[in-house]
């Protein structure tokens, strides 16, 4: 399932410069869903979510990480790849369009960042869903670019609905 641009807007409270995500190419349910079903949370485990974000070489955080030098920081790393991983809530809606969902990042874990993330690089973002708890999901997450592994972590998430 594609997600539109108007979409992303939509379900993301985030705006610029601290949106993260351009387009969301995939929402994977972790099984077939018959037309119209909607998931329970409990078995959203096993979803999957493919999001893309173009690093404008512009991008307002490389003023100050680092002049001369820009880089993007490890931490905007771990929240565009906790913002791609709220996606896989799309399945557990009917009408998934300005839902008023209550998302805290509230742990981070196994961090590694492994290449730089560089202005004008085209990111994809790679998350599954792998673990809930009552309102806690957990999420292991990959930043890519032309293929290379660049950053993962695991990230957990409190959430409200």
């Amino acid at each position: 399932m594609k997600v539109s641009n108007e979409f992303v807007l939509q379900f993301l409270p985030h705006r610029d410069p601290f949106l993260f995500i351009d387009s969301v190419k995939d929402v994977i349910p972790a099984r077939e869903l018959t037309e119209g079903e909607i998931l329970p949370l409990k078995e959203l485990v096993g979803s999957k979510v493919q999001a893309n974000f173009h690093m404008r070489e512009d991008h307002p955080i490389f003023a100050g990480h680092f002049p001369g030098n820009p880089i993007f920081p490890g931490v905007a790393q771990v929240e565009m790849m906790a913002q791609a991983s709220s996606f896989i809530y799309v399945n557990a809606f009917e009408n998934p369009y300005g839902q008023n969902m209550d998302v805290a990042l509230v742990s981070i874990s196994n961090a590694k960042f492994r290449k730089p993330v560089l202005p004008g690089m085209d990111l994809e973002i790679e998350t599954e869903c792998t673990k809930i708890r009552g309102p806690m999901v957990e999420s292991h997450c990959k930043l890519f670019c032309d293929g290379q592994l660049m950053s993962e972590c695991t990230v957990m998430a409190s959430v409200k609905m």
